[in-house]
């Protein structure tokens, strides 16, 4: 298992697996940090809007992220901050309305009044500061670990690696359907539910292989479920 999931970590920690992946869009802003028309707060911004659209199709998760953004004149912090935000009941994607994505903007605004950075927000005050859900112990908050795995990661390749007081040791597995079915099918949990528990059992499988950076197997779960797909189907999906 450790060859196997070493292999596809490699394979598929690749910059070409994710052009069209909703990383692309905080990726961008930080590309922008080197020069300094971007800040921080600018990748912080484009990483929550992006993580909390990236669900369902990816070609559908990016064409409804670049509307965010495009709404945003493509400065989300400054967007933020001068408070005018589009509030609408329409669909900006799926079931997340204009309405909702002003609901973040107000709180991040709030939340940027007080402190310069998100990195300080435990996954459960995320959840409740910033995208305002209820507190739930027990939730996987997929969205959360997946923005914290691109902030954190430092591998110059897919991942930011911007916020560096958070050791990429400490994350968790960003859980989804497609990662769960992925680690049933392997043997790693026999848990059905998609909850932290079972987020906690991968991700600790995953760093007995990967001991300091555990979310690498993240990529290595995600090509093995494509590739599963490919010798089913003939073909690969996402």
């Amino acid at each position: 298992m450790k060859e196997l999931l070493t292999k596809y970590a490699l394979m598929y920690n690749r910059p070409e697996y994710f052009e069209t992946d909703p990383v692309i869009f905080p990726k961008k802003f930080a590309q922008l940090t080197q020069s300094g028309k971007a800040s921080l707060q600018d990748v912080e911004i484009a990483a929550v809007i992006a993580a909390h659209l990236a669900w369902g199709r990816r070609d559908m998760t990016v064409r409804n992220c670049n509307r965010a953004f495009d709404e945003m004149e493509w400065q989300p912090y400054r967007y933020i901050m001068e408070g005018e935000w589009r509030n609408e009941k329409t669909s900006l994607h799926r079931t997340i309305k204009w309405s909702d994505f002003a609901t973040i903007c107000f709180r991040l605004r709030d939340f940027y009044m007080q402190y310069d950075s998100l990195e300080l927000l435990t996954p459960d005050l995320f959840r409740t500061e910033i995208y305002g859900q209820k507190s739930d112990p027990k939730a996987a908050n997929k969205k959360i670990h997946l923005l914290r795995r691109w902030m954190v990661r430092d591998d110059g390749i897919i991942d930011l690696g911007l916020w560096k007081n958070t050791s990429p040791a400490d994350l968790i597995i960003p859980l989804d359907v497609h990662v769960h079915r992925t680690a049933v099918m392997l043997g790693i949990t026999s848990r059905k539910g998609t909850d932290l528990s079972t987020a906690l059992e991968i991700t600790s499988f995953l760093k007995e292989i990967f001991p300091t950076d555990p979310c690498k197997g993240d990529f290595a779960l995600f090509g093995y479920g494509i590739t599963h797909k490919k010798s089913e189907n003939g073909e690969i999906s996402c």
